[in-house]
């Protein structure tokens, strides 16, 4: 009788299993980082150690710290980051602590001896134009992926020609390089895309985006006859030159080209969609809005990545949805305000696009500005509003349910009387705006006052909160926003120089002078834009890095907080709204990224994220294994109270314990035995077991 009510209890427990597996909203891929340790010496007796928490680990993991091999804490460490004081420059390691057993990392960093890290980086020569004008280059756009599996960020770097031309300028430019590169300088390749794409802000659109969950990062941009790929490798005609004597390009094929993150070495190519077709149709017939392009990342199906490839805004707006899976690229749909029914959304789009999912299926919508397009490629709404330089997207007011817009709008016959506004995401539709005139040409939007709960929002003299109240006579500046000290409120970063609002007495206090030659002498990019090559949260805790090119484009700077902090959350990394809008910060006007969630004052703890890491993929066996010739087996299977697991023969193991969404909870070292679980609750479970270089995985069943 009670082996009858057992079998009836798995088959109860499999049965429920099951059925949520089928309802639970699909699980994101995303990447499988390292621990991301960064330390960095603060003065003669303190060094400043941050690092990761994962996405899908929980917030109650502690860690320990080892300087040069041994451990510094006295008790378990409940934060991620902590002061060292010691005037030893040694080598640390960060060991998460999950059931009284350590991770088995490894990784050792040494002491950073100022803020920053200097990444030595490779000049192209320059050249002449066709019309005897010389140029020279200078370290631009910068993105970030893990290219080789590592666990590590590399940057992609973007090198701009000196003579780069905005869209109304007419003239030649120099070639547009990408080339990768380890934090230790070690240059992986170069890619030059060659005489027919034109340099400038508004042509050259890149992602670095893991697209085919294979734990490798790709990348993606816009090609033509002439691109060299890392690898050496011509795409199309090496000798077309489809240069006008205006310096336009305005016949010749178009291209998309995957390129291989390790190498540079082109994956595959198609013809870019929409291709230019008759200039005069986008607006103009000198090449002006023909030749605006936008590129971002979506989750489409709500669980693995597609990119989003985008021409024209002005006029005629087209949006091109694609898959990269087994080497090839497959377009998904395409939405073209041409298309029956979508006229109206024709000149409602902005310098730039964002991604997120303000209905909560569970899939990305793409914020175009005045407009957005569901998941499908069907029109998901449009406002009227017109053209802006300036869109932002997150949970802006807490107290409201959803995503936020807010956003400056350049046309006032379109936008009538209000040039800013914050905006429901869901449906587009005005929550409040400010009356303007003109074109209101910058807007931003962070928590810098504590004393009002949500963001802050500003794009005139004055400053906004969330429900659209002024609070101020005054306002930061409106270029770039970064979380960087030891509260939840934004610091503002404009160009090589790092604020912190004063909200008692309406005023920003300096806290970095990025461009001191004690700082690296770092400088911003894009002129008035004043953009970084990057912000992004690349290592130690949640907070942020600044990426600045040195002031003889010989190095990127990466500087990186030293300031405490009592908050504990996971990296920013593993939000997929703030990692997606890492992968498009590139492009256009670059705007800051945010999450998806509330990130300030008075927040509650960030949402765990649905997202199933690349690094940490099981299989489903069940029962006994033979693994090089040893057998092995857990047992009891099903458990009410713990397993152990044997080998059948003497013989060091590894063993790793996840939860059915991929999440590892427990891991260690054994010989020959180990017994573990106690404390699982209920449901299946997956162990891997590892010896030497082989592993393989059995499926467990707590009651």
């Amino acid at each position: 009788m009670k082996r009858i009510t057992k079998i009836i209890s798995v088959f109860i427990l499999l049965t429920f299993f099951l059925h949520f597996q089928l309802i639970l909203p699909a699980q994101r891929w995303m990447e499988g980082l390292g621990r991301g340790v960064v330390a960095v010496r603060t003065n003669t007796s303190q060094v400043f150690i941050g690092w990761r928490l994962f996405g899908t680990e929980v917030e109650t993991t502690t860690f320990n710290i080892y300087r040069n091999g041994i451990k510094i804490n006295n008790t378990p460490v409940d934060a991620t980051n902590y002061t060292d004081n010691t005037s030893i420059n040694g080598n640390y390691i960060v060991k998460s602590i999950v059931n009284g057993s350590e991770d088995p990392n490894n990784v050792q960093v040494p002491v950073w001896q100022q803020q920053y890290l200097q990444v030595p980086v490779q000049v192209p020569p320059g050249g002449i134009t066709p019309d005897a004008v010389a140029y020279t280059y200078s370290a631009n756009d910068a993105s970030v992926g893990d290219l080789d599996g590592d666990g590590e960020y590399e940057i992609v770097l973007k090198w701009d020609p000196s003579n780069s031309k905005d869209n109304s300028q007419s003239g030649y430019t120099g070639n547009v390089y990408l080339d990768a590169y380890k934090l230790n300088g070690t240059r992986m390749w170069r890619i030059d895309l060659g005489k027919n794409i034109r340099a400038g802000a508004h042509y050259t659109q890149f992602l670095v985006y893991d697209f085919d969950s294979d734990g490798k990062a790709e990348i993606a941009c816009k090609t033509a006859d002439g691109t060299i790929d890392g690898k050496g490798t011509v795409i199309g005609n090496a000798t077309a030159d489809y240069r006008n004597s205006n310096g336009y390009i305005l016949s010749g094929p178009e291209f998309l080209t995957v390129f291989k993150g390790t190498t540079g070495e082109a994956l595959d190519t198609e013809y870019y969609f929409p291709g230019r077709g008759t200039v005069s149709s986008w607006g103009d017939s000198y090449g002006n809005r023909v030749d605006r392009f936008l590129a971002a990342v979506a989750y489409l199906d709500g669980q693995r990545p597609s990119m989003i490839f985008a021409r024209g805004y002005y006029t005629r707006l087209v949006r091109a949805a694609w898959d990269f899976s087994n080497g090839q690229l497959q377009l998904r749909w395409t939405f073209d305000s041409n298309g029956p029914g979508n006229a109206s959304y024709a000149g409602m789009g902005n310098h730039q696009m964002t991604i997120g999912d303000a209905n909560s299926d569970g899939k990305d919508e793409i914020y175009n500005g005045s407009s957005a397009v569901n998941y499908d490629g069907t029109g998901f709404f449009v406002n009227g509003l017109g053209h802006g330089d300036a869109l932002h997207l997150t949970d802006m007011n807490p107290d409201r349910p959803g995503l936020e817009i807010w956003q400056c709008y350049e046309e006032q016959t379109k936008y009538v009387d209000k040039g800013l506004r914050m905006l429901d995401a869901s449906s587009g539709q005005t929550l409040w705006g400010v009356n303007t005139t003109g074109d209101v040409g910058r807007a931003l939007a962070g928590d810098i006052d504590p004393r009002y709960k949500g963001y802050e929002c500003w794009g005139t003299n004055t400053l906004y909160n969330c429900k659209g109240d002024s609070i101020g006579p005054s306002r930061p500046s409106i270029n770039h926003a970064v979380w960087w000290d030891g509260d939840l409120l934004r610091e503002i970063l404009d160009g090589d120089v790092l604020d912190k609002w004063n909200y008692v007495s309406n005023n920003s206090s300096r806290l970095l002078t990025l461009y001191q030659t004690t700082m690296g002498s770092g400088v911003s990019n894009n002129s008035t834009k004043k953009n970084p090559c990057l912000t992004a949260d690349i290592f130690g805790d949640w907070r942020e890095e600044i990426i600045l090119r040195s002031s003889d484009n010989n190095y990127l700077n990466i500087y990186t907080t030293i300031n405490p902090t009592t908050y504990k959350y996971y990296t920013l990394m593993h939000d997929p709204q703030y990692r997606m809008a890492v992968a498009w910060q590139n492009a256009a006007y670059n705007q800051p990224p945010h999450p998806g969630f509330y990130l300030g004052d008075g927040m509650q703890a960030p949402p765990r994220p649905n997202i199933r890491l690349t690094n940490t993929q099981v299989i489903t066996s069940v029962g006994s294994l033979a693994l090089e010739g040893i057998t092995f087996k857990a047992f009891p299977n099903p458990s009410s109270s713990d397993f152990k697991l044997t080998l059948g023969t003497t013989s060091l193991f590894r063993y790793e314990v996840f939860d059915a969404s991929g999440r590892k909870l427990l891991f260690g070292e054994a010989n020959r035995e180990v017994t573990f679980g106690a404390n699982l609750y209920p449901g299946v479970y997956f162990v891997r077991v590892k010896v030497k270089n082989n592993s393989t995985t059995l499926k467990i069943i707590k009651q």
